[in-house]
């Protein structure tokens, strides 16, 4: 198996499109490795935007988080303990449409901390599928991709549900033979 220790599986919730616009609501995270070491926090939102589609996708609410969530600052204090007890130097974060994930984690990583434990860099599962099993983008999303590789799994929404599937999608991934030629179209 391909697959290291210090890559951290990310999922994030959010009330639309960017950071910029929209707050970051919920992260789940667990290793990529070892899926029952996990992380799930909820975030009080730092903004009052929310699309409404983006806010059907997952259910949460914005007055629930104001309510029962916990500080921005704080939740990207505990990601950032979490990630340095799970993880021996430094974590890569994979994710599945990784770009879409990673820009809300660091984004609010440096607004809240000055700093970003991830890096500059994240590991894209769909990118990673397209190269491996030589399918056109077209054929990576997540539905396709489980229905490829043999698994009876579908995303949730739940941001730690999400995390835990899309690591198990890449440790099937990884273990799955590459065809022959792999081009992508």
């Amino acid at each position: 198996m391909l697959v290291q220790a210090n890559w951290v599986s990310i999922d994030v919730e959010t009330a639309g499109a960017d950071p910029g616009s929209y707050p970051l609501l919920s992260i789940g995270a667990c290793l990529v490795s070892d899926p029952t070491r996990e992380f799930y926090i909820e975030l009080i939102p730092d903004q009052d935007h929310a699309d409404p589609a983006a806010m059907a996708v997952h259910g949460l609410t914005l007055k629930y988080l104001r309510a029962n969530g916990i500080d921005p600052g704080l939740a990207m204090a505990q990601l950032e303990d979490w990630i340095a007890q799970q993880v021996d130097g430094p974590a890569l974060m994979v994710g599945f449409n990784a770009p879409f994930d990673w820009m809300f984690i660091s984004q609010y990583f440096w607004y809240y901390l000055g700093r970003n434990p991830l890096g500059h860099s994240a590991m894209d599962i769909k990118a990673l599928a397209m190269g491996w099993l030589g399918v056109p983008w077209a054929q990576t999303s997540f539905a396709a991709l489980a229905e490829r590789l043999g698994l009876a799994t579908t995303l949730s929404h739940n941001a730690l549900d999400d995390a835990r599937q899309q690591a198990e999608l890449l440790r099937v991934l990884l273990d799955s033979p590459r065809p022959r030629a792999h081009r992508p179209q």
